[in-house]
C-alpha cells in the first residue's frame, strides 16, 4: 500500500489568517466573505491566545482547518478547550487530514495545559469524532439563544 501525502499541521499566526479563513469562508459561508472588523476580531483572539487556528497543509495547500478556543472554567478550575469549527476539504478527506488535526488538537490542549476538550457537532460528524477518540456526553443538552442587533 503507498503512503498517502503528507500532512503538516501547525498553527497560524494572526498574520497568516487570510488563507485558512478563505477555506472556512468557502464551507461555512458558501463563499462569502467574513466582514473585515470580524477578521480583526479573529486576529487579535489569536494574538492573545484566545483561539488557535490550525492548519493542515499537503505539498504546500491548505487541505484543512481547526479552530481551537481556550477558556477558563471555574467548575474545572482550569483551562478549558473547544474546537469550534473543523473542516477538511472533500478532496482531502479519508487521507488523515482530520485525524491529524484531531491529533493536533490534542497536543496543543497539551501544551497550554486543558485536560479537556469538546466539540458540538451534527450526527454526520459524530463518527469521525468518536473514531478520533471522543466520547457522547451524557445528559448534556445544547440550547441557543439568538439576539437581534
Amino acid at each position: 500500500m503507498r503512503p498517502g501525502p503528507r500532512i503538516e499541521v501547525r498553527p497560524a499566526a494572526s498574520d497568516e489568517l487570510a488563507e485558512p479563513l478563505a477555506v472556512l469562508e468557502e464551507f461555512l459561508r458558501e463563499g462569502e466573505r467574513v466582514p473585515s472588523s470580524f477578521a480583526g476580531h479573529l486576529a487579535r483572539a489569536v494574538e492573545r491566545g484566545d483561539l488557535e487556528v490550525l492548519v493542515a497543509r499537503s505539498e504546500g495547500r491548505v487541505v484543512g482547518v481547526a479552530v481551537l478556543a481556550f477558556r477558563l472554567s471555574i467548575s474545572a478550575s482550569g483551562l478549558f478547550a473547544a474546537i469550534e469549527d473543523l473542516y477538511v476539504r472533500p478532496e482531502a478527506r479519508r487521507q488523515g487530514v482530520g485525524r491529524a488535526l484531531t491529533e493536533a488538537v490534542g497536543e496543543r490542549c497539551r501544551a497550554r495545559g486543558a485536560s479537556y476538550v469538546e466539540v458540538q457537532t451534527d450526527d454526520e460528524a459524530a463518527a469521525f469524532y468518536e473514531a478520533a477518540g471522543f466520547e457522547p456526553e451524557e445528559d448534556v443538552r445544547v440550547l441557543s439563544r439568538s439576539y437581534t442587533f
